[in-house]
C-alpha cells in the first residue's frame, strides 16, 4: 500500500509549526519578531523595515517567518538557495514585489495586505564593496563577434570564401557585415554556420550565480514597502558588508533548543507516529541534535522503520568528534592515497578549518626526513591558502580544493618513503591552549571594557597603554609591609574602578585568594601620607557608599597624588 503524499513528507515537514506559539524554544525571539511585524499593521512602513533572523541551523527561523506569514495572512514571497538570486532576480522578484500589493482583505488597510518577502540563508551571498554588482557587459553584435575573431576584413572573406564578383558577394568593410544574421545568403553557408551558432550563445545570460545579491538586498532594505525578512546563520557577513544592515533592520536572535524542549517535542511526535524506541534512543537523538530540532526529527525519521533494539542505538550513537579527527588525521598521514572532499565531509561532517590544525600539527611526527616534510608543509600552505580565498570572497566551492590537497595532497607528499613508527596522532596543542586560556582572556577583555570606560579611552589605546601600566604598578606590590604608600595607592585603584578579585589577581599575576589580593581589597582603612604636611590620613573603606566622588576624566597620576 502506498502512502498518501503527505506521509511520504518527512517530519520535519509534516510536523512544521503553523503558529509562532506552536515553534519550539526562542520565546524571547518569537517576541521580538511578533512586535517587528505588528509595526507594519499601522499601514506605513516602520522605520527599520526588514528583520534578520540570526541563528544556528535547525532552530525555526524558517519556520518562523512561514509562521508569521500564515497568522498575519500575509502572502509570501519567498527565494532560499535553491533559486539564482543574483542582483537582477533579486530586483525582478523580491523587489517587484516590495513595491506592490496584492489584493484582497487586510489587517492594515482596506482592500489590500501584505507580501512577506522571505531570503533565505542570505548570508550566502555575495555582493560588491561598493554595493553594487559590476555592470555585466551588453552582449556583442554578430559584427563586433567577427571583427573580434578575425581582425581583418580580408580574412574574413577568405574564410567564408566570399568574392567581390560572387555569390553572395564579398563583404566592402566591417560597416557592411550586419549586426544579427536574418536570411542573408551569407549567413546559411556551412563556414559562417559555426560561428553564428557561437555568437547566439553569448547573447544568453549564463548568471545563474548570487553575484549582486547583497547589493539588491542592501537597497531592498531601504526602500522595501513590504516587510521584509533575512535568514542568516552568522550575521557577521552581512553586517561586514554594508552598514544598513547593523543599524536599518531589526536584529532577532535564535538560540539552539534547550534539550528538555527538545526530548519532549520529540518524544511527542515519535507516540504521535506510533515509533517504538528502545531504550536510550530519544536521549541519544537529543545529544546528537545539539539543539538542532530539523537534524533531531531527521534522527528519528531514520530509525522510523527499524524495531525497537539495540540497533537503533547503533545508528543513533553519539559521535566522538576528537576521536573522528584523530582517526582521520592518523590515516592521512600514513596511508599514500588521494582523499576526495566528500569523503572527507562524510567522515568529519565538519569544515577543512577545522581539520587544518590537526594535519598541522601532527604532520613532523609522521614525516620520514626533512625533504618529506617540507614537501607536506608546501601542500598544506596551498590549502591554507584556499581557505583564506574562501573566507574572504566567500566562495566556498574553495572548500573542496583546500580539503582534498590537505588530506590527499599531503598524504601523497608525505609517504613516498619509510613512514616512521609511534602512537596515534595527538590533539592540536594550539587548539587545548586556546581552550584552556578562554577564561583568561574573557577576564582580560572585561578588564579592558572596564578600564576603557573609565578614562574615556578606546579598547585598543587602553590595551596598548594603560593595561600595561597597570599590570606594571600591581606588580611592584610586595607582601604590603614593605610599601604601605604603593598599598593605600592601588586600593584606591581599586576602589575607583570598582575590581574584582579575579581582576585584582588578574593585575597581580596570581590567584584570587591570594594575600596580596587580600591585602588589596581589604575593607579596613589604611593610612597614606598627606600631599603637604606628610601626616597620614585614614583612606575611605572600600564600599559603593564610601566610593570616592567619580569625576568627568581622572588620570592615572591623581591616584598618587
Amino acid at each position: 500500500m502506498v502512502p498518501p503524499p503527505s506521509r511520504r513528507l518527512p517530519l520535519a515537514e509534516r510536523y512544521r509549526p503553523e503558529r509562532l506559539d506552536d515553534l519550539v524554544g526562542n520565546p524571547r525571539a518569537r517576541a521580538e519578531l511578533r512586535a517587528w511585524a505588528d509595526q507594519w499593521a499601522g499601514g506605513q512602513p516602520p522605520t527599520r523595515r526588514a528583520a534578520v533572523l540570526a541563528g544556528p541551523a535547525g532552530v525555526g527561523k524558517t519556520t518562523a517567518a512561514l509562521a508569521l506569514a500564515r497568522e498575519r495572512g500575509w502572502t509570501l514571497v519567498e527565494m532560499n538557495a535553491s533559486d539564482a538570486r543574483n542582483e537582477s532576480a533579486i530586483e525582478q522578484v523580491a523587489g517587484r514585489a516590495s513595491i506592490t500589493h496584492t489584493l484582497g482583505g487586510s489587517e492594515s488597510a482596506p482592500g489590500r495586505r501584505r507580501a512577506l518577502i522571505l531570503l533565505d540563508e542570505a548570508d550566502c551571498l555575495t555582493g560588491r564593496l561598493s554595493e553594487s554588482a559590476a555592470p555585466r557587459p551588453a552582449p556583442p553584435s554578430l559584427s563586433s563577434f567577427l571583427q573580434g575573431r578575425y581582425r581583418t576584413i580580408e580574412a574574413l572573406n577568405t574564410a567564408y570564401g566570399l568574392r567581390p564578383s560572387g555569390k553572395p558577394p564579398a563583404f566592402a568593410d566591417w560597416g557592411a557585415v550586419p549586426r544579427s544574421p536574418g536570411n542573408a545568403a551569407w549567413a546559411r553557408l556551412s563556414a559562417s554556420r559555426a560561428d553564428i551558432e557561437e555568437w547566439r550563445g553569448t547573447q544568453k545570460s549564463s548568471d545563474l550565480s548570487d553575484r549582486g545579491g547583497l547589493a539588491a538586498i542592501s537597497r531592498l532594505v531601504r526602500s522595501t514597502r513590504q516587510p521584509l525578512v533575512l535568514t542568516v546563520n552568522d550575521e557577521r557577513s552581512l553586517t561586514r558588508y554594508s552598514p544598513v544592515f547593523r543599524t536599518g533592520v531589526a536584529r532577532i536572535r535564535f538560540f539552539p533548543v534547550r534539550e528538555p524542549e527538545l526530548r519532549a517535542r520529540v518524544g511527542q511526535i515519535a507516540r504521535t507516529e506510533g515509533i517504538e524506541l528502545v531504550g536510550g534512543a530519544l536521549d541519544a537523538i537529543v545529544t546528537r541534535a545539539r539543539g538542532d530540532l530539523r537534524a533531531a526529527l531527521n534522527d528519528l525519521d531514520a530509525i522510523a522503520p527499524l524495531p525497537a533494539g539495540p540497533f537503533q542505538l547503533t545508528v543513533l550513537g553519539a559521535r566522538d568528534l576528537s576521536s573522528d579527527f584523530a582517526a582521520l588525521t592518523e590515516e592521512v598521514l600514513r596511508s599514500p592515497r588521494f582523499y576526495r572532499s566528500v569523503e572527507v565531509q562524510n567522515r568529519l561532517d565538519a569544515p577543512p578549518d577545522d581539520l587544518l590544525p590537526w594535519i598541522e600539527e601532527n604532520l613532523p611526527y609522521f614525516s620520514a626526513d626533512a625533504r618529506h616534510r617540507a614537501a607536506a608543509f608546501d601542500v598544506l600552505a596551498v590549502a591554507d591558502r584556499f581557505l583564506n580565498w574562501a573566507r574572504r570572497a566567500r566562495v566556498w566551492s574553495l572548500w573542496s580544493y583546500s580539503t582534498e590537497l590537505l588530506s590527499g595532497g599531503v598524504a601523497l607528499a608525505l609517504n613516498d618513503g619509510p613512514v616512521p613508527g609511534g602512537g596515534g596522532a595527538s590533539f592540536p596543542q594550539f587548539l587545548g591552549e586556546m581552550g584552556r586560556s578562554r577564561g583568561l582572556r574573557g577576564l582580560r577583555t572585561g578588564l579592558v571594557g572596564k578600564v576603557g570606560r573609565r578614562f574615556h579611552l578606546s579598547r585598543e589605546k587602553t590595551l596598548d597603554t594603560i593595561l600595561p601600566f597597570l599590570e606594571a604598578l600591581f606588580s611592584a606590590v610586595g607582601t604590603g609591609a614593605q610599601r604601605p604608600e604603593l598599598v593605600g595607592t592601588l586600593r584606591r585603584i581599586a576602589r575607583e574602578l570598582d575590581l574584582s578579585p579575579e581582576e585584582v589577581a588578574f593585575l597581580l599575576s596570581t590567584e584570587p585568594g591570594a594575600p596580596r589580593v587580600d591585602s588589596i581589597l581589604a575593607t579596613a582603612p589604611e593610612t597614606v601620607p598627606a600631599p603637604a604636611t606628610g601626616e597620614t590620613t585614614p583612606a575611605a573603606p572600600r564600599g559603593t557608599g564610601d566610593a570616592l566622588p567619580r569625576r568627568t576624566q581622572r588620570q592615572l597620576s591623581d591616584f598618587g597624588s
